[in-house]
């Protein structure tokens, strides 16, 4: 049998990426968290961390890391029946991407109550990688743009978001007084979000640029679109967050027929808990006053959780 206090360990040590941070939550010495570790691994036969170059589970310690988080939501659900299992405070650990998070998230889970304490520990990542976050079992749902699951979840659509070319006027009148042309695309410098954002390189490859082109990183939603509206580049902005500066002529668009829809799919746990089941129900209802309609072609058929 499983000895839920090492794989406690485990799951403190992947969250906090190290030893020290992980003995911290726990409230134990790191030598302790240490020796946890090392007897988990002698009692399964098999590492189940990488230490080196960066603290990361195997996939031993993936399997375990998912199990302990579905152990943990289901166990909440017995608070009812068996108080003395714990305190009634929920925590649940969501990876979403930065421009959810700065336009409808927040709106979108303000009004669902479950009648018990609920407390979200939300993690950033890019709509193309936080799937990543639930295969290593380091949360309990994200949000992706991917309509494949991991294995033990499911995955719900809930619409796309919708991206505009834009910049200030007067770096328009600089960089594109000819137009959007290809060449124009390749001197202009652009605004990216970080290494993992495709969008850009999206939107140019579709006026038939490849080459690479100078662009600005700035992995903070509202920093890429201060950057924008400070005039030091042309980026991809949710519509959502630049509805009002466009209106105001702060900003401007580059083309008016040229739109990039972003797919979003919640995906959770399948024996995530209640709580878990109850928020994928509720954003599933929600997100459509803020996100689009995805079209046929931006909507792949989901992949059936296996």
């Amino acid at each position: 049998m499983l000895d839920y206090k090492l794989l406690e360990a485990l799951g403190a040590v992947v969250d906090q990426a190290g030893f020290e941070r992980g003995a911290q939550a726990l409230g134990l010495t790191q030598s302790a968290v240490s020796q946890r570790i090392k007897l988990l691994e002698s009692r399964l036969g098999q590492p189940v961390l990488v230490r080196a170059p960066r603290i990361a589970p195997t996939e031993l310690g993936r399997r375990l890391l998912n199990h302990i988080q579905q152990v943990r939501l289901l166990e909440h659900d017995l608070l009812d029946y068996v108080p003395a299992l714990g305190e009634r405070e929920h925590r649940l650990r969501i990876a979403l991407n930065a421009d959810s998070l700065d336009t409808w998230w927040c709106e979108a889970v303000a009004d669902f109550d479950t009648g018990q304490p609920l407390l979200f520990d939300l993690v950033v990542e890019d709509q193309e990688t936080a799937l990543t976050r639930m295969r290593d079992g380091e949360v309990a749902a994200c949000l992706c743009a991917t309509p494949r699951s991991v294995q033990g979840a499911r995955a719900r659509p809930l619409g796309g978001m919708r991206y505009l070319p834009v910049a200030t006027p007067g770096f328009l009148e600089r960089h594109f007084p000819g137009g959007i042309t290809p060449d124009a695309l390749t001197e202009a410098p652009g605004v990216v979000f970080g290494s993992d954002d495709r969008l850009h390189q999206r939107y140019i490859a579709h006026h038939g640029v490849t080459a690479p082109f100078p662009h600005h990183l700035c992995p903070s939603s509202e920093g890429f679109h201060r950057m924008i509206r400070a005039g030091l580049g042309y980026g991809l902005v949710p519509e959502l967050q630049c509805h009002d500066a466009l209106e105001r002529g702060e900003l401007s668009l580059l083309e008016h027929d040229t739109k990039i829809v972003v797919p979003l799919y919640w995906h959770y746990w399948r024996q995530g808990g209640q709580v878990l089941e109850a928020l994928s129900e509720h954003l599933t209802r929600v997100a459509r006053h803020w996100l689009t309609d995805l079209s046929e072609s931006e909507r792949h058929e989901p992949v059936p959780p296996t």
